[in-house]
């Protein structure tokens, strides 16, 4: 060892002294690198998971958990109706493997058509294993190594490290405080000559803010100046999962209908409360240039296909028809926003009001995520601090937790905040 030891005084490295050190290097470990940097955008979720309180007590007999959207209360009906309905076989290839079937596609493609008042084909919907995937294919479908995605912080904490994961490099930019508005100004700054993709996500987890349609119109005509300034085209990812779930008759619009370079993805998983089922879909918009659009049409196949298969199972598939009318009770998601929001505010909790999700976003009393959420915990009361959105002075709730256990949780948070 002590005949390959250098200094910059003694010689140059030979090509044995680097394989040396090469191999030493990757004896260290047996992660790509892309593997390390997706694990180390995700730590702070994985702690919190499984070795915090929370990870340790959270299956426990009377805990009131309002960390994930998990449901707390049996499925709906419609759901296992549905499913029920199509588990029986109708042909030998039943269970055969399964594509984007033309059946769903087409349904999807005219509901979407309705609801968004833009004109779907079939050919534009990849149907895929909830949100998850479709955001997977898309960043697959349109970017290369290396390329910059702008994505929002707060936001969902799972966009980091799918990029990384994908050898992309995510470009956190933050949300206009305290309203947690689109920052245009800092997209802007953070549009570099490698950005190719801009991350928005209304309704929007964490905060439940619905983002207008002056906000995404400001922002198509932001990255349509930005695409000609650096000679590249920057596309927008729509990422849509809650869009059926608002209130109050807040309006909706999606960015597909203003900017032609926009893919939607969209999981069921929300709307049902099952997001143990994997069904959703990454959607073209069909403003974009004919020539591009077709490309990508052509593409999803083969795409999903290395990418492992993504399509959804035959079951889903079969039941998306009966599936678009399911949801949870928005007036019973409602009434327990307004029970929590009214409750915390008397209690001088700094809360944003959602028009949309089934989420509530506030600070925490003193300012420590952390210590209000510990704090919660020892009387078995669980919320999502806000480190995990890269905001320790918040914490998140999910109204997923039954009427019931946000009566028992109420004294705890009532406590707490003094």
């Amino acid at each position: 060892m002590e005949q390959i030891a250098i200094t910059r005084e003694d010689r140059k490295p030979t090509a044995t002294d680097l394989g040396l050190l090469k191999a030493k290097q990757q004896a260290m470990t047996v992660l790509s690198q892309r593997s390390r940097f997706a694990a180390a955008e995700f730590t702070t979720v994985e702690d919190f998971f499984l070795r915090s309180s929370y990870g340790e007590a959270r299956g426990a007999e009377g805990a009131c958990d309002f960390t994930f959207g998990n449901p707390h209360e049996m499925p709906l009906a419609g759901l296992v109706d549905a499913l029920a309905r199509n588990l029986q076989p109708q042909n030998p290839d039943w269970f055969a493997y399964k594509i984007s079937e033309p059946e769903p596609r087409a349904f999807i493609a005219e509901s979407l058509s309705r609801e968004l008042a833009l004109n779907f084909e079939p050919e534009d919907i990849a149907l895929t294993q909830g949100a998850f995937a479709a955001i997977a294919l898309a960043f697959r479908l349109v970017l290369d190594a290396g390329d910059e995605v702008i994505i929002p912080v707060p936001g969902w904490f799972c966009y980091a490290p799918m990029l990384r994961a994908a050898d992309l490099v995510p470009v956190k930019v933050g949300l206009s405080e305290p309203d947690f508005d689109l920052d245009l100004e800092a997209i802007a700054a953070a549009i570099t000559p490698n950005t190719r993709m801009v991350v928005v996500n209304s309704p929007h987890n964490p905060t439940g803010r619905v983002y207008s349609r002056a906000q995404l119109q400001a922002l198509a005509n932001l990255l349509d100046a930005a695409s000609d300034r650096i000679g590249a085209r920057i596309w927008l990812l729509s990422d849509e999962p809650y869009r059926r779930l608002r209130f109050d008759n807040v309006p909706f619009v999606s960015p597909a209908e203003l900017y032609p370079w926009t893919l939607i993805d969209y999981s069921y998983g929300k709307v049902l409360l099952a997001p143990g089922q994997r069904l959703g879909y990454l959607a073209i918009s069909p403003l974009l240039p004919i020539e591009q659009r077709q490309e990508l049409q052509s593409a999803t196949f083969s795409v999903q296909m290395s990418m492992g298969w993504t399509f959804p199972n035959a079951i889903m598939q079969y039941s998306v028809a009966a599936l678009e009318t399911v949801s949870i009770d928005l007036e019973a998601l409602a009434a327990k926003r307004d029970r929590m929001l009214h409750s915390l505010e008397q209690w001088g909790y700094k809360m944003v009001h959602p028009e949309g999700t089934f989420y509530l976003w506030g600070e925490a009393p003193g300012g420590d995520a952390v210590r209000f959420a510990e704090t919660l915990a020892v009387q078995s009361v669980f919320v999502m601090p806000g480190t995990l959105f890269e905001r320790p002075r918040h914490f998140r709730i999910s109204l997923t937790a039954s009427a019931e256990m946000i009566e028992r949780a109420l004294p705890v948070f009532r406590d707490a905040a003094k």
